[in-house]
């Protein structure tokens, strides 16, 4: 069968020509086939998922109720555009009630539809062919995509050990700088779960006064963090100068799914994002937008669902550490990264974390995702679905079970 004539036709961005030939196999692909098969080998063999990142639990029975009331209303029709002013006000008050951040809802905040859209769009404000990305790595991949997309490159800076899981900007090349023009960076850090203290948000403030570039914190998993309070960048002094602050309401407010979020910051760069934004959405449904405000206005519902996930985190901790892995409760995040095993004491050798992840699916029924950008670690998350504390205490009891007998060499 002959080609499409639209083969030729495909940006080069996507792969071009090569465009849906590539037989590589991504990696949450290969996760979801190894399940599978764990699923059709062992079919009485209960699937113990620690992979999920998305909250196990729906938003607040208040913040539903609040959608149902302001979805039939005929003042909330129509195109949202860049925003209403009642959540952007809520976005203040929250800013601060939690951050002691003043912020003019006006021109300082700009909903987003969910984090991952503003995480595209801010790139195409400032990205030319040849421009630089600064980006941690491990990390959400989505700014560094959109650079491309736009011509530019992305320089890659590795979380590891060695730095504290900081990035490294002393390793940064002089020819790169000049051509830097954001930095990316998401603390608490998913998947690290490293917290950011005040003097490193100071450092990365010098760092972009030092050599012009623009700063962008994902704040996703700021309501979840454990080693400290809560922590805007935007506290920092200077930090209003130099960049903004990107929030999601999924982790910390458990709605995964609503796609709400916001930007917020110096007033200049929230408004080059909102001239993108308007050119690439109508924004989020007004239903939607006042929901969240009500969440934003509801502190109790991050506290409870911080509580919930930090209380997971130090059992599963507690348990990873009775079967031999080195580990202790993250910063922050409902992630929890570690050393993978280099192998078993029976012989059986991992070259990297993804051949240790496929091993514990297929033989233990275990789901953990494998990071190897920066060292060979795994991520298990506490997102399982468990109805009660019974529930994730039996869950770490049957994990632990399968786990005990591997001794695990590392």
């Amino acid at each position: 069968m002959s080609e499409p004539y639209f083969q030729e036709l495909f940006a080069e961005r996507i792969g071009g020509a090569q465009y849906g030939k590539n037989t590589e196999i991504y990696k949450f692909e290969k996760i979801k086939r190894a399940k599978r098969k764990a699923l059709a080998d062992f079919p009485e063999r209960r699937l113990l998922d620690f992979g999920i990142g998305e909250n196990d639990s729906p938003a607040a029975p208040g913040v539903v109720e609040k959608l149902a009331l302001e979805a039939p209303l005929r003042e909330n029709c129509g195109y949202a555009d860049n925003g209403i002013i009642d959540f952007q006000n809520a976005v203040a008050r929250f800013m601060k009630r939690w951050f002691q951040v003043d912020l003019d809802p006006a021109t300082q905040i700009i909903h987003s539809i969910g984090s991952k859209p503003a995480l595209a769009m801010l790139p195409q404000c400032f990205i030319n062919p040849g421009d630089v990305t600064l980006m941690t790595t491990p990390g959400y991949p989505v700014a560094g995509t959109h650079t491309r997309y736009c011509g530019g490159e992305v320089y890659n800076l590795p979380l590891c050990p060695e730095n504290d899981f900081y990035p490294n900007f002393d390793s940064i090349p002089e020819e790169t700088l000049k051509r830097a023009k954001l930095l990316v960076i998401n603390y608490p850090n998913s998947p690290t779960g490293k917290y950011a203290d005040a003097r490193f948000y100071e450092r990365v403030v010098d760092f972009a006064k030092t050599h012009k570039i623009v700063v962008v914190q994902d704040a996703a998993h700021i309501m979840l963090s454990h080693e400290d309070r809560p922590r805007s960048f935007l506290e920092t002094p200077g930090a209003m100068d130099v960049g903004v602050e990107v929030h999601s309401m999924s982790k910390g407010w458990n709605m995964i799914g609503w796609r709400m979020g916001w930007v917020c910051g110096n007033p200049l760069l929230v408004r080059a994002y909102g001239d993108v934004k308007d050119n690439s959405d109508s924004g989020q449904f007004k239903a939607i937008q006042k929901a969240a405000a009500a969440a934003l206005d509801d502190d109790s519902i991050p506290r409870e669902t911080h509580e919930k996930y930090l209380r997971r985190l130090k059992k599963l901790v507690a348990m990873l550490r009775s079967v031999g892995f080195q580990c202790s409760v993250p910063g922050g995040s409902y992630f929890l990264y570690v050393k993978s095993p280099k192998g078993l004491a029976n012989g059986v050798v991992f070259e990297n974390a993804e051949e240790c992840s496929q091993f514990l699916i297929t033989q233990c029924s275990i789901c953990t995702v494998p990071w190897d950008n920066a060292g060979a670690y795994l991520r298990f998350s506490v997102t399982y679905v468990a109805d009660d504390e019974a529930a994730e205490d039996q869950l770490m009891e049957e994990t632990k079970a399968r786990l005990d007998g591997l001794h695990f060499v590392f």
